[in-house]
């Protein structure tokens, strides 16, 4: 399934009507997006992802668009919703990320891969825990890298959290986000794992304090 900017535009401007029609609000409210620092960027950012910016603080942090990471969070959930659960591959070496992503597996029934991403693993059919995603989603596209160049290599389309920091050019969707924080990390992976799981009728039972790994 191929996604790409223009697309995702285009499926962004649906929800926008849809939610002026239908009375649609965000997936939580802003204040949990808030509590969260889903919000908060750093005091570096790359032209891939100053459309996300919202504003610039007097300390020099870039603020993220909580609305647009809500309405990324919904594209992704749906768009991940049309793939089969365990050709999903999740991935995480930053600190904060691995345990949200090994919930978001758990639930959703997908793969993860968490700390350090040994290279080949999705290139080199001969390397033990070879695996073939049909869709990728990486933590960080700095940190995560090694996966998204062999995504590159093998055709795989890639979902990435995306600070304002980050490099997007191999990042199909892109969900505008801090990826650094553990409380924002958690939020958005509870929030993908509970709409793929709504999307497909997967039951779901978890809090957002469930994806929140231990201090």
């Amino acid at each position: 399934m191929e996604i790409t900017d223009k697309v995702v535009e285009e499926n962004v401007e649906n929800l926008d009507v849809n939610a002026e029609v239908k009375g649609s609000t965000t997936l939580v409210p802003i204040d949990e997006y808030l509590a969260a620092g889903i919000h908060i960027g750093t005091q570096q950012k790359t032209q891939n992802m100053m459309r996300f910016v919202y504003r610039v603080r007097t300390d020099g942090l870039y603020v993220l668009d909580i609305q647009a990471t809500d309405e990324r969070i919904k594209l992704a959930a749906d768009f991940l919703s049309k793939y089969d659960p365990s050709k999903i591959l999740v991935v995480s070496a930053r600190q904060y990320g691995q345990y949200p992503a090994k919930m978001f597996a758990k639930t959703i029934g997908t793969k993860a891969m968490v700390g350090r991403f040994i290279p080949g693993k999705l290139t080199n059919p001969n390397l033990e825990g070879f695996y073939e995603p049909d869709v990728i989603v990486v933590t960080d596209p700095t940190g995560d890298a090694q996966v998204i160049r062999e995504s590159v290599n093998i055709g795989v389309p890639v979902v990435g959290l995306c600070d304002t920091n980050n490099m997007t050019s191999n990042v199909d969707m892109v969900i505008p986000t801090n990826n650094k924080g553990r409380k924002a990390l958690s939020l958005v992976y509870w929030l993908l794992a509970r709409g793929i799981a709504q999307a497909n009728g997967i039951p779901f039972n978890y809090e957002v304090t469930d994806f929140e790994p231990g201090l």
